[in-house]
């Protein structure tokens, strides 16, 4: 069973250049980032490899998260597509992951990370973290899903949604 981690950035501010690829977190963005770290050690959910927006923010949750996990975490992987990408373009860069990495964690934007997760939950997903994840993504809300078969054969509605996690920050 392969396990894919969906996760939107934390909580970020505004610009200094007013740029918003260049947005920092906010203390409480670093804040739910490290809760996430926190989540993924407690749940086991050891990430083998990390797919990261190069957006500042994205960079910054997977830092915080790397710094909670230690050992644990895998060292992140930026990848400029992931910026704003839509659900295809989401769908497409997971299709390339390695057939040796079992964990996944992708962080990524809205609404990207929304539209590719509820694209992927399948029938047999947890009803209740599938309505949650439709409702509100908030900031560092995370998407947990487990699928059969290969990451190249991952798309429509053949992932199980197994819970969605809101920030308690």
């Amino acid at each position: 069973m392969k396990k894919l981690l969906v996760l939107r950035h934390a909580e970020a501010g505004m610009s200094l250049s007013g740029g918003d690829h260049s947005r920092d977190l906010t203390a409480r963005g670093e804040e739910e980032a490290r809760q996430v770290g926190r989540l993924l050690l407690e749940h086991s959910h050891w990430p083998d490899a990390v797919l990261v927006s190069d957006a500042m923010r994205t960079r910054q949750t997977a830092i915080w998260i790397g710094s909670v996990m230690g050992e644990k975490g895998s060292t992140p992987y930026v990848d400029p597509r992931l910026y704003l990408g839509s659900s295809r373009t989401l769908c497409s860069i997971l299709n390339e992951t390695p057939e040796t990495v079992d964990t996944l964690l992708l962080v990524a934007h809205m609404p990207g990370v929304q539209d590719v997760s509820m694209e992927l939950a399948s029938v047999n997903s947890v009803e209740e973290a599938v309505i949650s994840m439709a409702e509100n993504w908030p900031p560092a809300g995370l998407a947990v899903f487990g699928f059969r078969g290969m990451w190249a054969e991952l798309d429509h509605r053949n992932a199980d949604l197994s819970d969605f996690h809101r920030p308690a920050v």
